[in-house]
């Protein structure tokens, strides 16, 4: 990491006026393998998070019922008179199509389902995610998705996964790219390679997931033996296990979380505050992307601690002592989204 953003800030901007909270709920968990999700208490729990800060939401057209509990969540809303709080809100969803021919009326039919399902005449975001890059269908559904852009249909573009060299190929065509959404975290550092770089050229802001790598860096998890997959009761942590078996192996995890630890304790937060907080010092993230099981298990105020301090020197050289030690997930995997293609 370069430069270190050290002005400890809750709010970013993607593009020219588009404010966010710069730790985003995000709603994958809702979309099943993480415990059941009962609607009237996920609603509940949204409501809980929006009152402490947690103004910024991360969903999906297939995260199961998520844009479903946004409108509900909206609604219940402007029905209490909250219509400050509703402007303040931001709801980014995406759209992850099968690859095929794309048309002005898939695209357009897509978003239009998106609208209906939050109850909102213009999206806040729309975030686009492609399979297969052999398919060059992806130019025109970004060509299609910017269409509507400029409508006003939908107020801002984002990726999810892409790679450096497609992302500039959107911008060579002249669209304007406000974020990517990126797996980035103290063990995939992938996007420093040449995604950050770029990005800083053209003004575009990374949203990172996979910063606590499900759940798998925290406390909880130090001085136990390797979890067999029957011990790996989500879907995020059967995911995240897997990258940090290639990343390293258990025993250098373990020596990562006990030197974490060790950080913590210093500034008085959790593991997990420290994780966080090494994406969001660098200033081309704008927001990192936390998991929340809605009615299950939310770590509001905890997360809140990732603003009451910042890595000095010595914190992030205790951590590359540890991560140089890891294989270059660069080389054996790729650029940012290729672990997808």
């Amino acid at each position: 990491m370069d430069k270190l953003d050290t002005n400890i800030k809750k709010f970013d901007h993607l593009g020219k006026d588009l404010k966010i909270f710069k730790i985003l709920n995000g709603m994958w968990q809702v979309s099943g393998g993480h415990g059941l999700i009962q609607p009237q208490k996920a609603i509940e729990s949204m409501d809980l998070l929006v009152n402490k800060g947690f103004i910024t939401w991360d969903l999906a057209d297939h995260y199961g019922p998520a844009e479903d509990f946004v409108k509900v969540f909206r609604n219940r809303l402007e029905s209490r008179g909250k219509d400050k709080v509703l402007e303040d809100l931001k709801f980014f969803t995406k759209w992850v199509p099968r690859p095929q021919n794309i048309t002005r009326k898939i695209v357009e039919s897509a978003i239009d389902i998106s609208r209906d399902r939050m109850g909102m005449e213009s999206l806040d975001m729309v975030q686009f995610h492609w399979w297969d890059y052999s398919d060059n269908n992806y130019i025109k559904a970004m060509e299609y998705l910017n269409e509507l852009r400029e409508e006003g249909i939908i107020k801002n573009l984002g990726l999810t996964n892409f790679d450096t060299a497609h992302l500039e190929e959107f911008i060579d065509m002249g669209i304007n790219i406000v974020s990517n959404q990126v797996q980035y975290s103290i063990i995939d550092k992938r996007p420093e390679k040449i995604m950050v770089q770029f990005c800083a050229k053209h003004d575009i802001k990374l949203l990172a997931y996979g910063t606590l790598a499900g759940g798998l860096m925290s406390e909880r998890y130090i001085n136990q033996p390797e979890p067999k997959r029957s011990q790996l009761y989500t879907a995020s942590l059967q995911k995240y296990k897997g990258m940090i078996d290639q990343w390293g192996n258990w025993s250098l995890f373990q020596e990562l979380l006990k030197i974490l630890k060790e950080i913590s304790k210093k500034h008085n937060v959790s593991i997990a505050n420290v994780a966080t907080r090494y994406v969001l010092e660098n200033p081309i993230v704008g927001g990192a992307i936390i998991g929340v099981r809605l009615g299950i298990s939310e770590h509001a105020e905890d997360n809140l601690k990732d603003f009451s301090f910042s890595l000095d020197e010595d914190d992030l050289n205790q951590i590359a002592r540890v991560t140089e030690k890891s294989t270059d997930l660069f080389k054996i995997i790729g650029d940012c989204g290729d672990e997808y293609r």
